[in-house]
């Protein structure tokens, strides 16, 4: 088997001599393919490389990672790297259900994270068996994951204007957003004067690209115009919506440190609350979007302002309060 590179990629082809003359056939520019096709050609009873677990995370990291969001990217690469501590050198037609068991048992510690490697990996071997690379069964397949309490927090009005009250103009701006828009934290801050159209907010989910029509009218009118009057003030000129008390656009980690801080704050001055104002995680408040919309309007109205293509997922994962049912008598 001989490797050629050519425009930037590496080649394999086959050569052999037939009645007297030198021939090549082209395997293609994927290693483990080539091997596999050359052992057709060449009728031989076993590949001269067993395809491993490490095998398929190098072109799932080449082809697939790259085009997610970048904070599933960013979760993806973390959770590979758990899954090569056990499975790096692993034949993949060594791996078996029961060795995937143990790897979520050795993690019982971090429950989530382990079921959340455990679906990347039956993802991996999916891709894997499209590739070729493999024409077994998926070992996941019937295996449970750790069972999960599902996150009941309710964040309450009080516990809302707590935490707004100490907040700065940036805080209180991203919370309203992230609120009355019911998106995302990285959506939020996505957001543009751009978005701004024939008086909707237009909005492209990164997770999901989900396209979402959202109308500028009441609270998030007022809203856009307590943005853009404080954007005014400052002489930085950005697209953003959602930005620093300096003008320029907020950043993920300058919005948790304000968060943080707020949160803190409003915890010493509500001592009664302290615990559940601890509690509050900012990415709450799309589950509090969702809760209070369905109150007023419904379970779909709440699962369209979300994006989900089912409102199932909305009932199952964001409401926490439980329907309102009336008493027997």
């Amino acid at each position: 088997m001989r490797r050629r590179a050519w425009g930037g990629k590496v080649y394999y082809y086959l050569r052999s001599t037939i009645d007297g003359k030198r021939k090549e056939f082209p395997l293609g520019s994927d290693f483990i393919l080539a091997l596999r096709k050359y052992t057709e050609l060449v009728v031989i009873e076993a590949p001269c490389h067993a395809v491993t677990f490490s095998d398929v995370e190098k072109r799932y990291q080449a082809e697939v990672v790259p085009k997610l969001a970048k904070n599933t990217a960013k979760i993806y690469r973390s959770d590979i790297r758990h899954l090569l501590e056990t499975f790096k050198d692993a034949p993949l037609d060594q791996v078996k259900p029961m060795n995937i068991r143990m790897f979520l048992d050795d993690r019982a510690a971090i429950p989530t994270t382990a079921n959340r490697c455990k679906r990347l990996f039956s993802t991996m071997w999916n891709h894997a068996r499209g590739w070729g690379y493999t024409d077994l069964p998926n070992p996941c397949e019937g295996i449970k994951g750790h069972s999960l309490d599902k996150r009941m927090l309710y964040v309450t009005d009080a516990m809302y204007n707590a935490v707004y009250a100490q907040g700065s103009a940036s805080l209180r701006e991203a919370m309203d957003l992230a609120y009355l828009t019911g998106q995302r934290p990285a959506d939020a801050l996505r957001m543009s004067e751009h978005d701004i159209m024939d008086g909707y907010l237009i909005i492209t989910q990164a997770k999901t690209k989900q396209p979402l029509r959202i109308t500028i009218a009441g609270k998030l009118a007022e809203l856009m115009a307590r943005i853009h009057e404080r954007k005014a003030a400052h002489k930085i000129v950005t697209a953003g919506l959602l930005t620093n008390t300096n003008g320029k656009r907020l950043t993920p980690a300058v919005l948790r440190n304000h968060f943080d801080e707020a949160r803190k704050k409003a915890a010493a001055v509500h001592p009664e609350m302290a615990d559940a104002i601890m509690a509050f995680h900012f990415y709450d408040l799309r589950a509090k979007a969702a809760d209070d919309t369905s109150d007023q309007r419904g379970d779909q109205a709440a699962s369209d302002l979300l994006g989900h293509g089912n409102v199932k997922t909305t009932q199952r994962h964001y409401l926490r309060r439980g329907k309102i049912v009336g008493a027997t008598k």
